[in-house]
């Protein structure tokens, strides 16, 4: 796409929300060559320099870790190595059908510093303090806007669409052998659930998740409608609903607020248009819809395999990093069991690379979201190319499009963080049992000699 875009564009883009790495902008303007899509924009930490913040290509050791990709590794900026990491990566893995690499579309600086002007007041407080636009990219990502129903063979409908964004998160328990025995609850407890308890520590969320990734990923329904029903009650920055591109429920930014009885009436209410029920059943026969398609979609299978790639846990992984990056294994420094991590440092080169390169395309699987929209089919409609889905509790049949989406190319540097920030979230989890069954202990005992 050759258009350029400018200050002036900004207007015609509207605040849809951001992760830890992009803004979200839907299209609010009436170009067709814009229409239905979303721009995805870098962004920065407020607190680095621009100089340092600016794209560049991989580095040295990254183009050893993609160094079978030769169009990823000769990108001449980052953003456009990334732009081939999903093309070049997760559609093989995931499935082309459910995945939109998008395409690169030119802006100015001026418009990227009218936008981060446009949305600052729409943007949660905290995700504002720690990161900005970045200013020197000189192209942004533009992809279809999965919250609203793909207009097929150009018929344009006037029905409603609802459109659900699920953020997964990590399927399956770790059991490499080089989990530390400290750690050993990572064998029984998945990162989610143990990072609900540092998140609340630290005060980022305002209530622990009854969440299991575990259910999600269970192939029961039952298990699958539990953990709907659980996202729907605190759904955090991990479940979203919106209808015709209007966010209806969660937050905007990822936020920490759980849900009220008026809020949970009023989303039942602007499902009306979409679910065939009496007031307050359309939430349940929704979330029963969101079953069916996930297990119809086959999505949840396909990307089990992929965050399976990581096969020895970032207690492994991060020594291999290590030698990868040519330094002395701080890890082994710290522990001083030199002679544990042995068969690691061992391990040839080549094969080093490969499981450093499966753990950090493992890390984009566990940090994606999946998109699936909705759309009502009728008796006299015609024959779609989507796939449908049929809903007993109401009878009636929908058109249906699954894609993944956030699919962030991770930095070889960021290992190092992601094992310290695991290690965090073990301990903190740890201390929080401790100190939960002390005062178990002690109600106990109060009670004892209450009796005696």
């Amino acid at each position: 796409m050759a258009v350029v875009l400018q200050a002036k564009d900004a207007i015609e883009w509207a605040y849809r929300g951001e992760g830890a790495v992009n803004l979200i902008l839907a299209y609010c303007g009436k170009s067709p060559d814009f229409v239905g899509k979303i721009l995805r924009i870098q962004k920065v930490p407020r607190n680095g320099s621009e100089s340092e913040n600016g794209p560049s290509a991989l580095t040295m050791h990254e183009c050893l870790v993609w160094g079978e990709l030769e169009g990823l590794i000769s990108a001449p900026t980052r953003e456009i190595a990334e732009h081939l990491y999903v093309q070049q990566v997760m559609c093989p893995l995931l499935g082309s059908k459910h995945v939109d690499a998008g395409i690169r579309v030119l802006v100015s600086r001026e418009f990227l510093e009218a936008v981060d002007n446009k949305v600052l007041c729409q943007r949660p407080s905290w995700r504002v303090d720690a990161a900005k636009v970045n200013p020197l990219c000189d192209s942004v990502l533009l992809v279809a806007d999965h919250s609203i129903f793909p207009h097929v063979s150009g018929i344009i409908k006037d029905d409603f669409c609802v459109s659900v964004e699920i953020k997964p998160k990590c399927g399956f328990l770790p059991i490499s052998e080089f989990i530390a025995p400290e750690n050993a609850v990572k064998r029984s407890i998945t990162r989610f659930q143990m990072h609900q308890a540092l998140k609340l520590h630290q005060g980022k969320i305002s209530q622990i998740s009854k969440y299991d990734p575990l259910d999600f990923f269970s192939g029961s329904k039952d298990r699958v409608q539990n953990a709907m029903k659980s996202l729907l009650l605190t759904p955090q920055n991990n479940f979203r609903v919106f209808l015709n591109g209007s966010l209806i429920f969660g937050g905007l930014g990822g936020g920490a607020d759980s849900t009220t009885y008026m809020v949970d009436r009023a989303f039942d209410y602007a499902l009306k248009h979409v679910i065939r029920a009496e007031d307050g059943m359309r939430t349940k026969y929704f979330l029963e819809l969101v079953t069916e398609s996930v297990f119809k979609s086959g999505l949840l299978n396909r990307l089990l395999e992929v965050q399976k790639l990581d096969i020895i846990d970032i207690e492994g992984a991060i020594h291999l990093y290590y030698d990868i990056v040519s330094q002395p294994c701080m890890v082994c420094r710290q522990k001083g069991e030199k002679e544990r991590y042995a068969s690691l440092h061992s391990i040839p080169r080549d094969q080093s690379l490969k499981i450093v390169r499966d753990y950090l395309t493992s890390a984009t699987a566990k940090d994606l979201s999946m998109m699936i929209s909705f759309n009502s089919r009728e008796n006299g409609d015609l024959e779609s190319s989507c796939s449908t889905v049929y809903l007993e509790s109401t009878n009636q049949s929908f058109d249906y499009k699954a894609s993944f989406i956030d699919l962030d190319m991770k930095p070889l540097k960021k290992m190092e963080y992601y094992y310290k920030l695991d290690q965090q979230i073990v301990s903190c989890y740890v201390q929080m049992m401790r100190a939960a069954k002390e005062v178990d202990n002690r109600e106990r005992v109060k009670e004892t000699s209450q009796i005696s």
